[in-house]
């Protein structure tokens, strides 16, 4: 494991530098820059400014300065917000996305099994028709429809939820994080649970299943230690860039619930032509999936012994 575990870490710093030159000339590509203000300043004022942020030098010269500074850990400084570095800028959105992300992946895991399991032993009935609709339903209604008809109803009409922002005293509480985490879960459930329909149909039919059901195991053990394990290995493979997608963040659901997440701080970014700062949110999107995706195949190989560390 530890060979393989090498040669996926040795494959991930290409890979990872293709991300950061196609990323970096496409941002520089991009009409407009990150001083294009309403009002143009002085010309030799803009010289200045573009002078400090290294931006008068050459676009090859730029890059080879921004990887030198990456080769260093140092992800530069933001260029629309003074005395704030990249990294002050991620350390501030992540964790708000990093928590939303891994309380919506949990709970799509955890509904998205069970209903996907449920639909599967009752197949062709009530139940599984009902699975069926519902995360047909889920997957249509995208999350910047779902979210806001969720905050009209359960946060403005109803009140019984607030319907987003962060406390201001407490930060992130559990009333506040209810309802993007749901929104945010709903596709995902949706999703899984049509995973685990199909796979634990096939599973269930297996030769081994029936040798199983055979020698007179109950039936929630021949679900549970044999069905169930093997059932989720489409599953296993499906989660690590949809876990990767929802830690840093969704710009619908932080912009509809007013959270200051990083994938709201990336669109803004984008827009203003921040190039440090998306630069930065690309670096650790790209290595957040190389990462969830490596574990992933690691689980996948622990829960399948036929499959082995090539």
């Amino acid at each position: 494991m530890l060979s393989y575990l090498a040669r996926r870490l040795l494959v991930a710093i290409p890979t990872i530098l293709v991300i950061i030159t196609v990323a970096f000339f496409m941002m520089r590509a991009a009409p407009g820059g990150p001083f294009d203000l309403e009002r143009p300043m002085p010309e030799e004022i803009r010289q200045n400014v573009l002078a400090a942020y290294g931006m008068d030098q050459p676009v090859w010269k730029q890059y080879v300065d921004y990887m030198a500074g990456i080769a260093r850990f140092d992800l530069g400084p933001s260029l629309k917000f003074r005395d704030k570095s990249v990294a002050d800028i991620i350390a501030e959105g992540f964790p708000v996305s990093a928590v939303i992300g891994a309380l919506s992946i949990s709970l799509a895991v955890f509904v998205g099994t069970i209903m996907g399991s449920i639909a599967a032993l009752r197949q062709n009935s009530a139940a599984d028709y009902t699975v069926v609709g519902i995360s047909t339903i889920g997957i249509v209604i995208p999350p910047f429809v779902m979210g806001p008809i969720l905050a009209l109803l359960i946060g403005l009409h109803w009140g019984l939820l607030p319907t987003g922002g962060l406390d201001p005293r407490h930060g992130m509480t559990v009333e506040r994080l209810i309802l993007p985490v749901v929104t945010l879960a709903l596709p995902q459930i949706a999703i899984i649970s049509r995973l685990m329909r199909a796979s634990m149909i096939e599973v269930l039919r297996s030769n081994y299943v029936r040798t199983a059901r055979a020698k007179g195991l109950p039936a929630a053990s021949v679900v549970v230690r044999h069905a169930l394990r093997s059932a989720v290995l489409p599953l296993v493979s499906y989660l690590g860039p949809a876990a990767a997608a929802l830690l840093t963040g969704s710009i619908v659901i932080e912009q509809v619930f007013q959270l200051p997440g990083i994938g709201r701080q990336f669109v803004q970014a984008a827009l203003q032509r921040d190039y440090t700062v998306v630069m930065g949110v690309v670096i650790l999107y790209a290595s957040l999936i190389i990462v969830l995706n490596l574990i992933a195949d690691l689980l996948y190989a622990a829960l399948n012994p036929k499959v082995k560390y090539d």
